[in-house]
């Protein structure tokens, strides 16, 4: 009885976890997009390579894809693009194998967070974008 419920219930889950997995990228992709060049300061910090390049990625990645994926456009291959950005920003801004407390403590939970947001965008990628969606129009 629980799972037909919940089945009955797809599309809408599938919606409000598309917002959910957004609403942070998205809201930290605008403030990318009005501080750009704090952005750039914040990615040399990091040591990333080309740091204008790694900026202008990440507010599009963040802000405009997160955009498109709350719609639900291009789905299935975008949630895969945005995966594989979310292990990259993994990897690059939260190094915590390199770091001694407080910093570790705290970079570690950043880090499996990010794989953890990895979970949702996989998911994502093999269900589609549902009903509710640019997708399906």
């Amino acid at each position: 009885m629980r799972y037909s419920l919940l089945e009955g219930q797809r599309d809408v889950i599938i919606l409000v976890a598309r917002v959910l997995l957004m609403i942070l990228f998205v809201s930290a992709g605008w403030g990318k997009l009005t501080a750009f060049e704090g952005t750039v300061g914040y990615m040399a910090s990091l040591g990333a390579p080309a740091p204008t390049l790694a900026a202008v990625i990440a507010m599009v990645m963040e802000f405009f894809v997160g955009i498109v994926l709350v719609l639900g456009f291009y789905t299935r291959p975008l949630a895969l693009l945005f995966a594989l950005f979310v292990i990259g920003t993994a990897l690059i801004g939260h190094p915590f194998w390199n770091m001694v407390d407080p910093e570790r403590t705290a970079n570690t939970i950043q880090f499996f967070k990010n794989l953890s947001i990895v979970g949702g965008l996989l998911l994502l990628a093999v269900t589609g974008a549902g009903r509710y969606s640019l997708d399906r129009r």
